[in-house]
């Protein structure tokens, strides 16, 4: 497996990039032919020199630019040729890379693999797909801001991506699919969301109809469906809230040498329930939809982030995920 790096995309680039590849590098390598990080060749050696020993699976190529998580994603990959992000989806457009995997500005993530590696035959956009946690099992939720306006055919094309990615990569054999809307009756939502219903309800996927955000946890849905726009605001929302549980949990459980000590009983429960609502033990996103395969982390991710990152990379492409959204998408145009 050979996966492309950007290794000055993230807010804490290049320092956590290049730690968490020489993780990954040490603790993946059976399952690694390379990891190539890509940007200031100057600035990552010296961040390699500060990780101690180099894996031997750890190449660098030099980029001389950056995308900037400020700056407007079209016209920053169609300037800045030999930006590191686009540098990585180039390895994988060219058959160097397997993997294309940034922590940089999501929109050129997504601009640079939509431009270079093109869509997968018969989808219309593409799709972030991320897991979150619930109280049984991970679901997927897609789309997590790749495709902010979406039409019900496009909506319908997300769920059919996740549900395959949750079928092949998270071992659901049969996934419960649910459409994100205001309300589980069938007539709630605007007339996008009711028009997905319709469709989503005669496609043969395992859909129980529209979830609400107070759904999201419970463990009933394997892949939940919304436009870019929604999905984003859902992730952060709930990243901020797991965020404040844990302030509010610390603050608590220190209050008083009384509330330490149950503490202190409970350091075993509370540290699996940390690890639990840890987004970052879920690795990165597959950006799904494109030709190519490019896993999307989050831009304060650290070296366990990009450790867990690559690990999914290395799933995705094991699992011919691409293959299978081919499949089965011309499975459902060949319908009557």
């Amino acid at each position: 497996m050979r996966i492309a790096v950007d290794a000055m995309g993230g807010d804490y680039a290049p320092a956590e990039i290049v730690a968490g590849a020489v993780e990954a590098g040490t603790g993946l390598g059976d399952r690694l032919q390379s990891i190539i990080l890509l940007g200031d060749e100057t600035a990552i050696r010296r961040e390699l020199d500060r990780c101690g020993k180099t894996p031997a699976c750890i190449t660098v190529r030099h980029a001389s630019e950056v995308i900037g998580m400020d700056e407007t994603p079209a016209l920053a990959v169609r300037k800045k040729k030999d930006a590191s992000i686009s540098r990585a989806v180039d390895l994988v457009r060219n058959g160097e890379a397997d993997v294309a995997l940034s922590a940089g500005n999501t929109g050129a993530v997504v601009v640079a693999a939509t431009l270079k590696l093109r869509l997968l035959e018969g989808i219309m956009r593409p799709a972030i797909a991320t897991m979150m946690p619930t109280q049984d099992r991970p679901l997927l939720l897609i789309d997590a801001g790749a495709t902010i306006d979406c039409t019900p055919e496009i909506l319908r094309q997300f769920a059919i991506m996740g549900a395959v990615y949750s079928r092949h990569v998270m071992k659901q054999p049969n996934p419960v699919v649910g459409l994100m809307s205001i309300g589980s009756e069938e007539t709630k939502g605007n007339e996008i969301t009711k028009e997905t219903f319709r469709l989503l309800q005669a496609s043969g996927l395992n859909f129980r109809g529209n979830v609400e955000g107070h759904d999201l946890f419970r463990g009933e849905t394997d892949v939940i469906v919304c436009d870019g726009f929604v999905g984003n605001i859902v992730l952060k929302t709930a990243e901020s809230v797991a965020h404040a549980i844990g302030a509010w949990l610390k603050s608590a459980l220190t209050k008083n040498m009384v509330n330490k000590m149950a503490a202190l009983i409970l350091r075993n429960d509370l540290r699996a329930m940390k690890t639990r609502m840890d987004p970052e033990m879920y690795g990165g996103a597959p950006l799904l939809g494109v030709n190519g395969v490019c896993i999307i982390t989050h831009g304060a991710s650290s070296r366990r982030a990009i450790f867990h990152a690559i690990r999914v990379s290395v799933d995705a492409v094991r699992n011919q995920v691409n293959q299978h959204i081919v499949d089965e998408i011309r499975k459902f145009n060949s319908k009557p």
